[in-house]
């Protein structure tokens, strides 16, 4: 296996699917914009000929080497693994900064998921996000409820971001191409959270119990994670779901009230939502 294979590495060899890209990105010459896996550039060095200055992260030392013998006087290299990398820091030496920030990138299939769980982390720095992403994981990050992609992930990317599945691109378009298809992502950050929670982390563990097992009960996975029956079937009265229904017919707010309720935090006798 190659490093760049082992890297998860899939480069954009169509000009037409690059363009569709940078459309959504549509960068401006006020834009500071932080590209995630510079790659060869296909996407970097467009960039900077629109936007005001471009921050690109890579990790491959030899794509490094690469892309700093192209200098662009508004093109920063910064080497090094995006998630280990101090996301405050890489875009301290530009704040305050008047434009626009945006975060855009080709993610390694390999580093998505716990990419975008960083990225949550990180709302308040990334109000504008593309990301071109396994169709698979785009498709979890959009869903609403009543969908078979509706995931932890969908909840959490509800409450701060709009999220828009902009274009589904074939394996054909990338060198090397993929087994799977990819798909396009635009997230707008919400100008306030669909709702207030208190605690992403523990919130973000109890979505996951609960869409452990897809094809169980929420009951059933509720038991699972150590909750007594008597307990989740108050629980679930309250919030007018009977003990047959499944996590992703659950909408967010519901799922934020029921985690509640199992915290202690809420009598769950509030105004539900219609």
């Amino acid at each position: 296996m190659t490093r760049r294979k082992a890297l998860g590495q899939h480069f954009l060899r169509s000009q037409r699917s690059l363009n569709q890209i940078l459309k959504v990105i549509s960068p401006s010459p006020s834009d500071l914009i932080i590209e995630i896996g510079a790659g060869r550039g296909a996407l970097t060095f467009p960039l900077t000929e629109k936007a005001a200055e471009v921050v690109a992260v890579e990790k491959d030392p030899e794509l490094v080497r690469f892309l700093t013998s192209h200098p662009r006087p508004n093109l920063h290299i910064i080497p090094g693994d995006i998630l280990r990398l101090d996301w405050e820091k890489l875009i301290a030496p530009f704040l305050p900064w008047k434009g626009e920030v945006k975060l855009v990138g080709n993610l390694p299939y390999s580093i998505s998921s716990p990419l975008l769980f960083k990225l949550l982390e990180h709302r308040e720095q990334f109000p504008f996000v593309v990301f071109l992403l396994q169709k698979e994981v785009a498709a979890r990050v959009c869903s609403r409820p009543g969908s078979k992609d509706y995931a932890p992930l969908s909840v959490l990317f509800y409450i701060y971001y709009e999220s828009r599945l902009e274009k589904t691109f074939p394996p054909s378009v990338f060198s090397p191409p993929p087994k799977v298809e990819s798909a396009l992502v635009c997230l707008k950050r919400r100008a306030q959270p669909a709702f207030q929670v208190e605690n992403l982390a523990e919130f973000r563990e109890f979505l996951r119990g609960c869409f452990r097992h897809r094809r169980k009960t929420l009951l059933n996975n509720l038991k699972r994670m150590g909750y007594q029956e008597e307990l989740i079937l108050e629980g679930l009265e309250r919030i007018r779901l009977g003990p047959t229904t499944r996590p992703e017919e659950v909408d967010e707010v519901t799922l934020y009230h029921l985690f509640n309720y199992f915290c202690g935090n809420s009598p769950l006798n509030a105004k539900m939502p219609g």
